[in-house]
C-alpha cells in the first residue's frame, strides 16, 4: 500500500508490472476504487508500467470536504505523476477518469503521449441531473441510488451474476463525501472546446449497454480529436474492463502497439 502526500489531499497508489517499463496510468469512474482494472490487467503485455490510483474521495484516498472541482482533480493526477517521475505515459481513463485524462493532456502534454477515453464524454448529463443526485446521496447516503447506479453500469446478465454484489459493495462503501464531491466536478465540467484542440494518438472504448455514457456520447467526444479510433465493447454496459476484460485487454493491448508504446 503506498500514500502519496500531495498537501491537501492524500492519493493511495498501487504499480504492478515492469518497474522499468513504459508507463500506462489507469484512473477510474465515479464510486469505484482501483480495484476497477483488477481483472483485465493480468492479460496486457509484459513490459509495462502499470499505475493506479484511488482519485480524491475515493478508496484509500483522503477525501478532503467538498465540493471538488475537475481543476483539482487532475491537478492531483498531474502531482501524482510529477512525484512519480512519469513522463510519456498512456493515461487511460473511465467515465470521470477520462474527463480527468482530457483536462491532463490540455494542461500539460508533456506527461501523456496518447490516451484512452473509455466510457467518457467532454460533457456528461447536465448540471440540473447532477445536483438531484447530489441532493439524494446527501439525504440518504449512496445506498439510496445504488440499484439504479447497477442498471447503468452492468448488463443485464452481468445483473445476475453472483459478481454483482461486490459492485455493490464497493459503491456504497466510497465516502459519500467523495462520492459528491466528484459529482459536483463532473457537472461542473464542459471540454467540448478544450479537447477538440487536443493533438494526440487517442481511442475511444463504448460499452453496447453503457446507459452512463451511452455509445453515441462516447464517440461524440473522440470525434473532436482528429485521427482517433473508437472500439465498442458488445454484451458490456459502463465498465468493460470487467464485463469483457480479455476484450478489453485485447484492445487496449493493440493501442499501445500502434502508438509504439509496447
Amino acid at each position: 500500500m503506498q500514500i502519496a502526500d500531495l498537501g491537501d489531499v492524500q492519493l493511495h497508489y498501487r504499480i504492478d508490472g515492469d518497474p522499468e517499463g513504459a508507463p500506462v496510468v489507469f484512473a477510474n469512474s465515479l464510486g469505484t476504487d482501483l480495484r476497477l482494472w483488477d481483472a483485465m490487467l493480468p492479460l496486457l503485455p509484459g513490459g509495462l508500467k502499470l499505475i493506479r490510483y484511488d482519485k480524491r474521495g475515493h478508496g484509500l484516498s483522503s477525501a478532503p470536504s467538498g465540493p471538488y472541482s475537475m481543476g483539482a482533480l487532475v491537478r492531483d493526477a498531474e502531482a501524482l505523476l510529477d512525484m512519480l517521475e512519469v513522463r510519456d505515459c498512456v493515461f487511460v481513463g473511465l467515465s470521470i477518469g477520462g474527463m480527468i485524462a482530457q483536462g491532463l493532456a490540455v494542461k500539460r502534454l508533456d506527461l501523456i503521449r496518447a490516451m484512452v477515453l473509455s466510457n467518457t464524454a467532454a460533457k456528461i448529463g447536465t448540471p440540473a441531473m447532477w445536483d438531484d443526485r447530489i441532493a439524494a446521496v446527501r439525504a440518504g447516503g449512496i445506498e439510496a441510488l445504488a440499484d439504479s447506479i447497477m442498471e447503468r453500469w452492468f448488463s443485464k446478465a452481468f445483473r445476475a451474476t453472483p459478481d454483482l454484489s461486490a459492485w455493490h459493495n464497493m459503491l456504497t462503501r466510497q465516502p459519500a463525501e467523495g462520492y459528491v464531491g466528484c459529482s459536483a466536478a463532473i457537472s461542473g465540467t464542459d471540454f467540448y472546446t478544450p479537447t477538440s484542440g487536443l493533438r494526440l494518438p487517442t481511442l475511444g472504448i463504448a460499452g453496447s449497454e453503457d446507459g452512463s455514457t451511452p455509445p453515441d456520447l462516447v464517440r461524440e467526444t473522440i470525434d473532436l480529436i482528429p485521427g482517433s479510433q473508437f472500439r465498442l465493447i458488445r454484451k458490456a454496459g459502463h465498465l468493460p474492463c470487467v464485463e469483457q476484460p480479455e476484450e478489453y485487454a485485447a484492445i487496449l493491448t493493440q493501442f499501445l502497439r500502434d502508438a509504439g508504446h509496447v
